[in-house]
């Protein structure tokens, strides 16, 4: 029975990663920090009591900035894998944050390269690379393009980038990085975009808000459905050799038009709903993102992943359903202090 370690278990992308590799007869060993309220929302379906003698998941605290923690969990718990999706992810919020983003999404990775380097068992390494380090680089963006990044999150991203090329080419290591363009789905974090839209049009649909405030409705993303990603992931550890891959759908869409299919989901033109509010712009803003991926698709079978279409046809009607759920506390989406544009 493989072992597997998540960092960022309990976000999105490692709740999915979670329910492929248990659906797969792993043991899941998740790092989540601690916190005076639960932040476990996206595996509590997952979660089994610690005195279950047959549970697969098994979840502990640590945090990203503490290579000792990091060090002992990794020496106690002898993973098979281990995939680094932890990071402080907002790329508007790193603007504000600069250094805590440099801390955890750049330095926690090396800090897990090194507790790997000093086990003597052969362990294989995933480090979830962003598209954002293109930066404005000209679209498509594949293993070739240079790197541009044009946000402190991108560039904390590129370290962890070239360190887990560094740490795999001086010390032959298993140690891959997958450079994900966009990906979301209806466990996406509230504060990100396209969220935000899919949550907004189900509250207007509701007749509970009015408008929709964003900021760049220009810019052009490569935007995937996430289950499709940690597929991508998992497949990348179980190669021959260690290589790199870029995954995306190979097609960018403007966020006008992730927002007019997300209205037109409910039946609403969304011209008469949406407004401009300038506090959503980045201080340096990132054009247009498209995977060039014709050979990581061929080589992970990735060659048919979920379009925008049908992306934002699954948001928004998960967030309509959720709406009438009994008991469903659901915030104003003004109500939330800073929102992303990704």
């Amino acid at each position: 029975m493989k072992i597997a370690l998540i960092t960022g278990v309990t976000g999105q992308d490692g709740s999915y990663l979670a329910e492929l590799l248990l659906s797969k007869g792993y043991i899941v060993h998740g790092l989540i920090r601690r916190s005076s309220t639960f932040n476990t929302a996206r595996i509590e379906h997952l979660y089994r009591d610690p005195h279950d003698s047959s549970r697969k998941l098994v979840l502990h605290y640590g945090d990203m900035t503490d290579g000792s923690r990091l060090a002992s969990l990794i020496t106690d718990i002898s993973p098979d894998e281990i995939y680094n999706l932890a990071a402080q992810s907002h790329v508007r919020v790193s603007f504000d944050e600069p250094v805590f983003t440099g801390d955890v999404t750049g330095l926690g990775t090396i800090k897990i390269l090194e507790a790997i380097r000093q086990t003597t068992k052969q362990v294989r390494f995933y480090q979830a690379s962003s598209s954002e380090m293109f930066g404005d680089e000209t679209a498509p963006q594949g293993l070739d393009t240079p790197f541009s990044p044009r946000s402190p999150y991108a560039a904390a991203k590129l370290y962890s980038h070239w360190v887990t090329k560094n740490y795999r080419e001086a010390y032959d290591m298993f140690a891959v990085s997958g450079i994900l363009f966009n990906h979301e789905s209806p466990r996406r974090g509230e504060t990100f975009l396209t969220r935000k839209v899919s949550r907004a049009v189900a509250r207007i649909s509701a007749g509970l808000e009015n408008n929709l405030f964003l900021g760049n409705l220009e810019a052009k993303r490569d935007w995937g459905y996430a289950p499709d990603y940690v597929v991508a992931m998992w497949r990348m550890l179980q190669q021959d050799q260690p290589v790199d891959h870029v995954i995306g759908t190979g097609e960018s869409s403007s966020v006008n038009s992730f927002v007019e299919s997300c209205f037109s989901h409910a039946g609403l033109d969304y011209r008469e709903y949406v407004k401009f509010d300038p506090r959503y712009l980045r201080p340096t803003e990132v054009e247009d993102l498209q995977a060039s991926n014709a050979k990581s698709a061929k080589t992970l079978e990735m060659s048919s992943l979920v379009g925008v279409g049908v992306l934002s046809q699954v948001m928004v009607e998960e967030d309509i359903k959720k709406l009438q759920e009994p008991n469903h506390v659901d915030k104003p989406i003004g109500d939330l202090w800073r929102q992303e544009t990704e």
